[in-house]
């Protein structure tokens, strides 16, 4: 399938550089089979647009302040970690790579410092962090919060975003990006959809940097999806099959619920427990198992995530509803505003 089906234009403008305050009060669009209208609602409407019975799956990874400004030598290199290896290792993406080699000593500051081991085949390197410390000690002194390309190319990351980049599920320190549909969640909201009779489950996929990559091919078929692991406890499973056969849905919160939630699927439609790397690629055509709809936020042209939604919804639906998004102003990309897809 060509990557250019999945192209729009998006006005610099429509891009959000700060969240909406408070989170539950950003905008929300609600696309639901071709025949239905859409309709322009709130983040706070999730409670009356669910039913009784449904479950809303979040993702609980946390972000980890993975953005590292350092020095080889006299050569000012960054590094962006993407995938924890093993303790101290961890699978990076290097500005100014050609300055490193393997072998090489950086210092990102702080007495923080570490050794390229090997570079990988699509140019990323292995980086082994010095020292005793644990490396999230280390990462907490010297890093940054990771922001999306679109937003830290706009504007510096500063003290807010420690804050604003963090879900309220947040638990499990890992990811390198946020799960941003569930940044619009507080705990008013949370405790509205208890009230309503929505259930909550959560998972763990730790989000990498390899979700920002842009996709370099013209065909679909020929693009290699980063690997994220995952897990899914085995009661957690139970739990969603048990609201499976009640007949409520699973609606992921976010595509990275999404993915694990089909990675983790058989034909069958049972959710099986899961601990692992997932790298699956979804694409229009493909059969979902588990999910009955996702909250999302908007997502950029070309990308894997506008083909997993186009997959969900069907690709003329989703530009359909991107084009209605535009002209009346929602609020774009990871701080922007949200959708719910109920094919």
């Amino acid at each position: 399938m060509k990557v250019d089906l999945f192209d729009f234009d998006l006005p610099q403008e429509r891009i959000a550089l700060r969240p909406a305050r408070p989170r539950d009060a950003a905008r929300m669009l609600v696309v639901e089979g071709a025949d239905t209208p859409f309709a322009d609602c709130g983040v706070r409407d999730l409670p009356r647009l669910l039913r009784a019975g449904d479950v809303l799956v979040f993702n609980d990874t946390r972000v980890i302040p993975a953005q590292l400004e350092g020095r080889r030598g006299e050569a000012k290199i960054g590094a962006t970690l993407h995938k924890r290896v093993d303790l101290r290792r961890w699978q990076a993406f290097i500005r100014n790579a050609k300055r490193l080699r393997p072998g090489d000593r950086a210092e990102f500051g702080g007495g923080v410092t570490a050794i390229a081991e090997q570079r990988l085949l699509d140019g990323s390197f292995i980086l082994a962090f010095e020292g005793e410390e644990p490396v999230e000690v280390l990462l907490e002194r010297a890093g940054r919060m990771p922001l999306p390309p679109y937003i830290a190319g706009k504007r510096d990351t500063d003290a807010q975003d420690r804050e604003d980049y963090q879900t309220m599920f947040a638990a499990e320190d890992g990811a390198v990006a946020a799960p941003t549909a569930s940044l619009h969640f507080t705990p008013e909201l949370v405790a509205a959809l208890d009230e309503a009779g929505i259930g909550r489950e959560t998972l763990t996929l730790h989000v990498g940097a390899g979700t920002f990559l842009p996709v370099k091919v013209d065909d679909t078929d020929d693009h290699a999806m980063h690997s994220e692991w995952g897990r899914i406890e085995p009661q957690a499973a139970d739990r969603l099959n048990a609201v499976k056969q009640k007949g409520g849905r699973i609606i992921a919160v976010g595509t990275t619920s999404l993915r694990l939630l089909e990675s983790a699927t058989g034909e069958d439609g049972v959710v099986r427990p899961f601990a692992g790397d997932t790298d699956i690629f979804i694409t229009p055509g493909y059969q979902f198992r588990a999910v009955g709809g996702l909250m999302t936020n908007f997502h950029l042209p070309k990308s894997t995530l506008m083909m997993l939604v186009s997959a969900l919804m069907g690709r003329d639906r989703m530009m359909a509803a991107y084009a209605h998004a535009i002209e009346n102003e929602y609020r774009f990309y990871s701080y922007g505003d949200s959708s719910l897809l109920l094919p």
